[in-house]
């Protein structure tokens, strides 16, 4: 079970973003990445292929590692690690800090 899921709100621990905050939106589970709704964006110069796509520069969001951000907890708004608990049989995620479910 991955314990960063799309939607989650995490913090950038390092890098040209770190403090920052943002909102997951897409997870490379086998790549160990993920991308971050206005974080880590870079400048990408584009061709132009034909009539319907012109080219210019455009921003591009890059994937982070995983393991650069932390989870912000929804209840207490703090950094906070990840806990997984099994109840009825499924496995459920809470913040290691105020015992809250994620």
């Amino acid at each position: 079970m991955l314990k960063l899921k799309k939607g989650d709100e995490v913090e950038v621990l390092i890098g040209k973003d770190k403090g920052r905050r943002g909102k997951i939106e897409r997870v490379f589970p086998t790549q160990g990445r993920l991308i971050v709704g206005g974080i880590n964006i870079y400048k990408r110069h584009k061709k132009a292929r034909g009539v319907r796509n012109p080219g210019g520069i455009v921003d591009v969001a890059r994937p982070l590692v995983i393991s650069k951000v932390e989870l912000v907890c929804p209840h207490c708004s703090k950094k906070t690690r990840v806990g997984i608990k099994q109840a009825d049989g499924k496995k459920q995620r809470f913040c290691k800090k105020c015992k809250g479910e994620l």
